[in-house]
Parts: C-alpha cells; sequence; structure tokens
C-alpha cells in the first residue's frame, strides 16, 4: 500500500496544475468533479497516460461552457452520452456527467440516463480498479468498493453482482478479458462464473465495438490470459468462434499436439518478433498468428494407420479468417493482411532444404507483397516443436531463404519487380492496341522476369515479338 500511495503521490504531481485548476472551475460553479477509472487505476500502478477521464455532476452543456476559453480546444462527439472532451497543453481530457447505462435484452446501444452523486456513478463502472475517483480540487480519494485492496491483489471483480453488470452492458465481459491481458490480473471466481453462465449475452453487443476490445485484448501485454478466459468461459464462441473450434484438433504429424495451445504459442513467439518491424505491439502479425490455423478444423481427415491431415488448411483458413474479420467490421487494409498471411504460412515449407529456384524466391517475395517481413515472423513463430535439432534445421534453412532473398533483391529491387518492358512497350512494339491482349502479354513477361531474372532490352522485345506470334489476335 505503501508503494501505490508513492506512485499516486508521484502523478499527481504530474498532473496535479491540471486537475486543481480544473475542480477550481467547478466547485466555483457549484458542482462536482473527479479523475475517475483508468487514470486514476494507472496513476497507483505508476503508468499514468496522458489521456485523464473525469466525472462531474455537471450536464454536458454546463461543462462546456466551463471549458470555453480555458482550453486549447473542445469536441462534443459524446455529447449524446454526456461526454465533452478537451485538449489541455500535452493533455487530452474527457468530462462525463454522473450516469448509468442499462440495455435493453433485444438492444445493442445503452440507454443513458444522468445520475446524481458520485459513489452512485462509481457503482455503475466495469469493475472496482476502475471504481475509484480523487474528488478535486481537495484531491480526497474515493473508493466505495475496495478497488483498491482489488488492485493490491491483482484481481478483477464488478462493483456489484457481476450478472448485473454483465447484464447492463454484457460487453464487460470482453473487458475482463481485456484487462487480465493488460493488467496481468486474475479475474474473480464469481465473475468467471457470471460469464460463464451470461456468454449468450455477448451477441446484442455491435460487431464495432466487440472488435475494439478484440484489438485492444491482443496487442496487450499478455495475450494468452485475455484469449483463455472467453474460450473457457464461452463468449469467444460467439465473437470469435474459430479459436475455441481449435482446442478439439491434432497436427498432422500424429503428435497429438492441441492446436488451440499451439497456435497461443506461435502469437507469443510472434510477439517476441516484434523488433523486426521496429517494435509492437503489431495487431495485424498477432492476428495472423492468432488465426494461422482456423482453417484445420474443416480439412481435418484421418488417413490409414491414424495419421490425421489438415490438407489445404492455409487457403481454407484463409477464406474463413477473411469472413470472420469481415463480420467484425475491420478494414479491408487489415482484412487483405491478415488473410494474406494465414494464406501463405505453409509456403515456406516447400523450400525444403534450399532446392528453390531463384524464380520460386522471386513469387515468394511476389506473393507476400508489403507483408514479406510479417510473414518472416509468422513462418518462424510457427516453429513449436520441442526437438530442439529440428528447431535448429528450421531456423537456419529459413535464414538460408531471407539471405537469398536480400541477394536477389539487391541484385533486382524484388520489391517492386516488373516485366522489363512497360504498357506503352507492349502495344507499341508489336503493334498490340489497348485491350485484353495487352494484360495477357504483360502477364507473360512478368513470368519470364520471374523465371529468368532482368532480360536485356533486345531479349524482352524478342520474347514478345515470339508471344505475340504465337498468341494472335482472335
Amino acid at each position: 500500500m505503501v508503494e501505490v500511495q508513492r506512485r499516486v503521490g508521484e502523478e499527481l504531481t504530474r498532473i496535479g496544475p491540471v486537475i486543481d485548476e480544473l475542480g477550481s472551475r467547478f466547485a466555483a460553479a457549484g458542482e462536482e468533479l473527479a479523475p475517475v477509472g483508468g487514470p486514476v487505476r494507472d496513476a497507483m500502478l505508476g503508468r499514468l497516460q496522458n489521456d485523464l477521464d473525469f466525472t462531474t455532476s455537471a450536464r454536458p452543456e454546463k461543462t462546456e461552457k466551463l471549458l470555453a476559453g480555458w482550453v486549447d480546444a473542445i469536441w462534443d462527439m459524446g455529447r449524446a452520452f454526456g461526454t465533452i472532451g478537451a485538449r489541455i497543453g500535452e493533455w487530452q481530457v474527457e468530462i462525463t456527467t454522473y450516469r448509468s447505462e442499462t440495455y435493453d435484452p433485444l438492444s445493442r446501444k445503452p440507454d443513458v440516463s444522468y445520475g446524481d452523486n458520485l459513489p452512485g456513478d462509481l457503482g455503475r463502472r466495469d469493475f472496482t480498479v476502475n471504481a475509484m475517483a480523487v474528488s478535486v480540487p481537495g484531491r480526497e480519494f474515493e473508493d466505495p468498493y475496495g478497488g483498491l485492496v482489488d488492485l493490491a491483489n491483482r484481481v478483477l471483480r464488478t462493483p456489484g453482482r457481476p450478472e448485473d453488470s454483465f447484464s447492463d452492458d454484457p460487453l464487460r465481459m470482453m473487458r475482463a478479458a481485456r484487462f487480465a491481458a493488460q493488467l496481468g490480473f486474475a479475474v474473480a471466481p464469481e465473475v468467471v462464473e457470471a460469464m460463464t453462465a451470461m456468454a449468450g449475452r455477448i451477441e446484442i453487443i455491435s460487431a464495432e465495438r466487440v472488435r475494439d476490445e478484440l484489438v485492444k485484448l491482443v496487442c496487450a501485454p499478455f495475450p494468452r490470459l485475455g484469449l483463455t478466459l472467453p474460450v473457457d468461459t464461452g463468449p469467444a464462441a460467439h465473437v470469435l468462434p474459430e479459436l475455441p473450434a481449435l482446442a478439439l484438433e491434432r497436427d498432422e504429424h500424429h503428435r497429438h499436439k492441441d492446436v488451440y495451445e499451439h497456435t497461443l504459442t506461435v502469437l507469443e513467439q510472434s510477439i517476441d518478433l516484434e523488433s523486426r518491424l521496429g517494435g509492437g505491439p503489431d495487431f495485424v502479425s498477432r492476428f495472423a498468428a492468432l488465426m494461422h490455423d482456423v482453417g484445420k478444423p474443416r480439412t481435418r481427415k484421418f488417413e490409414t494407420g491414424g495419421i490425421v491431415t489438415f490438407h489445404h488448411h492455409d487457403v481454407v483458413g484463409a477464406k474463413i479468417t477473411r469472413k470472420r474479420m469481415q463480420a467484425l467490421r475491420f478494414s479491408n487494409a487489415e482484412i487483405d493482411a491478415v488473410s494474406k498471411l494465414v494464406e501463405l504460412h505453409l509456403r515456406f515449407h516447400g523450400y525444403g532444404s534450399g532446392e528453390w529456384t531463384d524464380a520460386a524466391v522471386r513469387r515468394y517475395v511476389r506473393d507476400a507483397g508489403d507483408q514479406l517481413e510479417r510473414l518472416h515472423m509468422l513462418t518462424r513463430a510457427d516453429c513449436t516443436t520441442r526437438n530442439q535439432r529440428k528447431a535448429d534445421r528450421l531456423r537456419k534453412t529459413y535464414d538460408s531463404l531471407e539471405e537469398r532473398i536480400a541477394r536477389l533483391a539487391e541484385q533486382e529491387e524484388l520489391a517492386s519487380i516488373r516485366p522489363d518492358l512497360d504498357g506503352a512497350q507492349i502495344m507499341e512494339i508489336p503493334g498490340i492496341p489497348p485491350g485484353r491482349r495487352v494484360g495477357a502479354a504483360y502477364k507473360h513477361l512478368l513470368e519470364l522476369r520471374m523465371d529468368n531474372g532482368p532480360m536485356s532490352l533486345d531479349d524482352a522485345r524478342a520474347a514478345l515479338l515470339a508471344w505475340a506470334e504465337a498468341n494472335p489476335e482472335d
């Protein structure tokens, strides 16, 4: 506790001028104001960011008037939920009127009503560690639900009955998983029990809200903790069913490796490689690691001798991944990137002991495109064998492939491979008019470029003319 108090003192010194001035302005107008929730929790953990949340007795229109002329900028996108935002120097603040939120059993959106006191506002918060506040300007610590004790014990507990909390906002089940992943906290047994009983309630929440929690969870320091909770209790079966389905599968080498456990290990090993991208967290590489084997349940076959195979699970998995990410309303760019990585994650295994031709290496690079570095990470992370000799052999083989890619890239600018003739030359040299034949000729020259490397202008012209003669206009 002494350590927590020391951290709070240090953080309050940092933000004191902001919170005290705000508190004085609201107090002079007859209103209450208090930093609340995440910033208070994070101050106690010594990890305060520049985003500050406040709760107040003032209605949004009064909050806006009290801020006007003093802050650097004001925005009111959250006015419908009682929130006014502002920028004060380096600080981003959001000030929200005391409120309560409940969901109609069939609704996806919360009904918001204003409250009239701080304890009531804290009681509607998701977890006790987020239900602490500091009244300003007096800096009185408010903790009616024991959040400080739970913070010290590193446990997530709801201020009231978890069944009531999850009924009011079922997304809190995913938030429990996200905070477990972010903070490394355990979840109280009664919260786990309520999540298990109410898992299906998550389906009333909009895809966008679920997606946002999932992204935060996957990008957290301890994603395994956050993922196992909704898998074990049930919400994952409704929002990301491909993940719990993996727990039933076995690998193609008949070593009875749990594919679900393998997937979590691949995710952790991918995180260890994020320095290759300049540091993490990187959602695309992490989610690709999480989804890379989701095609296995649909492709499982039992062969003679008890062998289990998952042929083409990479292609099937890419389609499943695309469909799931579309349902969760991810951007097209994110969907394309993750799906490509899932589809290509087995390609390296055709490399053998280095038998690929330069043409095959070029195609590997071309197909990976701007996801090549992430593909390197996923392929390396996908090795979870306990056989150290095999692991060393795979690592050295992939080192060899990367070295070949680097040599070819230096010689040929692999990242921007194009035919040796451009579109204008393809039309001009053999006299091809605009149309489908230009695209076909372009593709033919690109394949020659892949197979043979750069060609001289004369050789490229000769190859184009030979193609045009062999493929006359219809």
